[in-house]
């Protein structure tokens, strides 16, 4: 990769159209400082300043699509709720439409409120309900998909277990998927690890393939050892495990591990890492970038999202500029090295 192949990639990021199926949430932030303990229990009073919200969970991976500028249709379920109503108006907001949601009046639509101060989040306070869904919202769900399968480039499925992705919608999906060439990319639950089976990508951290492979990651050849297996056992075509300041290390069926260097300079908040490490590999790889390129490009997004506070998105311009600042300053293609 050069500047020339850069601008190619991140070019062709408009021409993405991704389907993204998942767990929809609500991110709400409060913003606050402190100052005292509570005299009613020990821990600290919060006088809040400011709150904001936004999407989280697969509308964030829909979120990130959109700002690299492709076509994000975003497929899941919602309530009957206000939380849902406001999902709505920040899809709009963004241009993403909600025409693919659908409504479960057996659930709740999912919070997650998240009280910040002084820059470290204080507690995470979750409104949820975790049970799969029915089989007439599972044949919805499946249905709305087929409607747009002739029209996708890539499936993006986003698995934080509230319910939506189960074993009989993924061989479904990956049945369709796999007859019509869709790449299909995975951010999963360690939990539903063996229901990803013939993916194109997953993208766990290193925390979750250890769990998922049933073996800690303490060094490289633990590291190893999980990522081919995972690779093997999963009949997967690529796996891409994050190892936060490590960087990630890509797994592929047809080659030796590949290990990229992270490109953060600062952590304030990993929330919604992985979103933008997913959104942006697909983007770069319906932009006819191969498997490590797409790498080499999602990581650099995982650098600038990490330096923000709560969920967050990249653009193409503030992409394309980290990779040039990299190239330019010899850091980044020479450290990129394949394991031995």
């Amino acid at each position: 990769m050069d500047l020339r192949r850069i601008t190619e990639i991140t070019s062709g990021f408009g021409d993405a159209r991704v389907l993204i199926l998942g767990d929809i949430m609500l991110d709400e932030y409060m913003y606050g400082s402190v100052d005292r303990i509570s005299p009613e229990a020990p821990v600290p009073v919060v006088n809040i300043s400011s709150s904001k919200i936004l999407l989280g969970g697969a509308a964030n991976v829909a979120a990130n699509i959109c700002s690299l500028g492709g076509e994000a249709l975003l497929l899941g379920t919602v309530g009957n709720d206000e939380a849902a109503i406001k999902i709505s108006q920040l899809l709009k907001s963004e241009k993403i439409s909600d025409d693919l949601l659908v409504t479960d009046l057996t659930r709740r639509t999912t919070i997650k409120t998240r009280i910040i101060a002084h820059s470290q989040q204080i507690v995470r306070a979750d409104r949820e309900d975790r049970h799969e869904v029915n089989p007439d919202i599972e044949k919805e769900i499946f249905s709305r998909f087929m409607s747009v399968a002739d029209d996708i480039q890539a499936v993006i499925v986003s698995d934080y277990g509230k319910g939506v992705i189960n074993q009989s919608l993924l061989e479904k999906l990956m049945s369709v998927c796999l007859q019509k060439n869709i790449f299909v990319a995975v951010d999963p639950k360690e939990t539903h690890f063996n229901n990803y089976q013939r993916v194109s990508l997953i993208t766990p951290n290193h925390h979750e393939a250890g769990f998922a492979y049933g073996r800690r990651i303490h060094n490289e050849k633990d590291l190893l050892e999980v990522g081919k297996g995972l690779l093997k056992r999963l009949q997967a075509k690529s796996i891409l495990i994050t190892r936060g300041p490590d960087g990630m290390s890509l797994f592929t069926e047809d080659s030796e591990p590949t290990h990229i260097p992270t490109f953060a300079k600062k952590v304030y908040d990993v929330t919604g890492a992985g979103d933008t490490v997913i959104a942006v590999f697909v983007a770069a790889t319906c932009a006819g970038a191969d498997l490590v390129e797409s790498a080499i490009v999602a990581n650099a997004g995982a650098g600038l999202t990490v330096g923000e506070i709560g969920t967050a998105t990249v653009t193409t311009d503030d992409l394309r500029q980290e990779l040039e600042h990299n190239i330019k300053e010899g850091n980044l293609f020479p450290e990129t090295e394949t394991a031995k």
